[in-house]
């Protein structure tokens, strides 16, 4: 593991959000201290027996602790093995993805044994009773990402020792984010800075607090650590490619983008998740995709829902017209030597590579903005179609944000246009910082 990756999750990793929310959750249920509680300099803050509660919050964040609070806290009604096996069972019956998956095994009892003999040590049902009282949106994800996970392993053929191992890794791979400011998950938050940095590296935070444990394999760390890379490199945090991943690895990040979409959207999520799953086949381990893209079948017609979708395409195609033209005229705008003596590693290098693949994707799915006029069209009385080009569109529109995120993080001193290359990066992504 390399060691500068590490200490950015050990710098990242703060307290404080995480604190807030722990002590807040014990003036609605009682918090013990099991332990005496010291600071990293030895002096005691809290005695042996104390009662924790939101009073202490002040006291405890000024502080740097000698270990982790969680690690000797008696909690009242906390997330244990029981209680995860009710809550994904209620999940099953009430949940259409879920459902769904437990439908294909035959059973939701094969999705279920897994976690029953699923490790939970103290500070991992501390920090997952904290998600489930003060963060249930991360809770409920977290249940919902392991239950495709487990599906996901149990379709590849794990022994079920190895389904634990991937129960376990989906259910713990977001602990990073309790240390993250919640305004980051405010759809109308943006993400800028030292926040966008957090959030690149919950993964490494997550690995670590697993780590820490010393009750998980190492496969599960690793696996954590690999939740937001994909297939063509694309991902963070160590921007992999498919051969890099571990199985385990892959698992959860399809997982993610499973259990995301039907979260995140009440109208047509199967068709919306296959849609990006073949539209970016490239990014998402084939194998994988092959046990889901058969159950997303929309079981109704839901016309009525798809109509409005359809009038966003015209406006979209001429977004994505426009970002890849701003490209191409930056692009030859540089001299033919420059362009050609690029090093693989650099920006200019990423961007171009990125746009011309998101291209050749449209025109494999036949929705290049160069296509798609004459489309509009034919379907122009076919509310479905129209719907499924402006599906597309939405897609396409949000990877080009995924590049210009990943154009930020990875060289944040494209601004200062040290070199012509770097600055027509830099002007493509002040375009679509301003238009997208």
């Amino acid at each position: 593991m390399d060691d500068t990756l590490l200490s950015v999750g050990t710098e990242i990793t703060g307290d404080s959000h995480y604190l807030r929310a722990l002590t807040d959750m014990a003036d609605q249920r009682t918090v013990v201290a099991g332990a005496a509680i010291y600071s990293e300099n030895g002096v005691k803050l809290l005695d042996k027996g104390a009662r924790i509660d939101s009073r202490l919050y002040d006291r405890l964040v000024q502080h740097k602790l000698r270990e982790p609070i969680d690690r000797h806290l008696s909690i009242e009604n906390p997330v244990d093995v029981p209680a995860l096996l009710a809550l994904t069972q209620e999940l099953i019956e009430q949940q259409t993805l879920p459902a769904m998956l437990a439908d294909a095994l035959g059973s939701g009892a094969r999705l279920l044994a897994p976690l029953r003999s699923l490790p939970l040590p103290p500070p991992m049902a501390c920090k997952l009773t904290v998600m489930r009282d003060a963060r249930n949106a991360l809770f409920q994800h977290s249940l919902e990402m392991m239950i495709v996970a487990v599906f996901l392993a149990i379709k590849s053929g794990m022994s079920e020792q190895d389904c634990t191992a991937v129960a376990a890794a989906a259910l713990l791979h977001d602990l990073g984010v309790l240390h993250m400011d919640p305004a980051w998950s405010d759809p109308d938050h943006k993400v800028v800075g030292i926040q966008r940095k957090h959030l690149v590296a919950h993964p490494i935070s997550a690995m670590l607090m697993i780590r820490d444990t010393q009750a998980y394999p190492r496969s599960v760390e690793v696996a954590v650590l690999e939740h937001h890379e994909r297939m063509d490199g694309s991902g963070y945090p160590r921007a992999l490619l498919g051969a890099d991943i571990t199985p385990m690895g892959r698992i959860l990040l399809l997982a993610e983008v499973v259990a995301a979409f039907f979260e995140k959207y009440d109208d047509m999520p199967a068709q919306r998740l296959s849609l990006v799953l073949r539209l970016n086949h490239r990014k998402f381990p084939s194998a994988l995709v092959a046990f889901i893209l058969p159950l997303l079948k929309e079981e109704v017609s839901r016309e009525s829902l798809l109509m409005p979708l359809g009038s966003e395409a015209p406006q979209q195609i001429e977004l994505l017209a426009e970002a890849f033209t701003c490209w191409e005229q930056l692009k030859a705008a540089l001299p033919k030597d420059v362009v050609a003596s690029v090093p693989a590693g650099s920006a200019f290098a990423f961007a171009d590579s990125r746009l011309l693949a998101l291209q050749k994707a449209l025109i494999e799915a036949g929705s290049h903005p160069q296509h798609q006029s004459e489309l509009l069209v034919h379907l122009k009385e076919d509310t479905m179609g129209m719907a499924e080009v402006a599906l597309v569109g939405r897609e396409a529109l949000w990877q080009l944000q995924s590049i210009l995120n990943a154009s930020h993080r990875r060289w944040p001193q494209l601004a200062q246009r040290a070199t012509p290359t770097d600055g027509a990066v830099a002007d493509w992504c002040d375009w679509a910082e301003r238009n997208l």
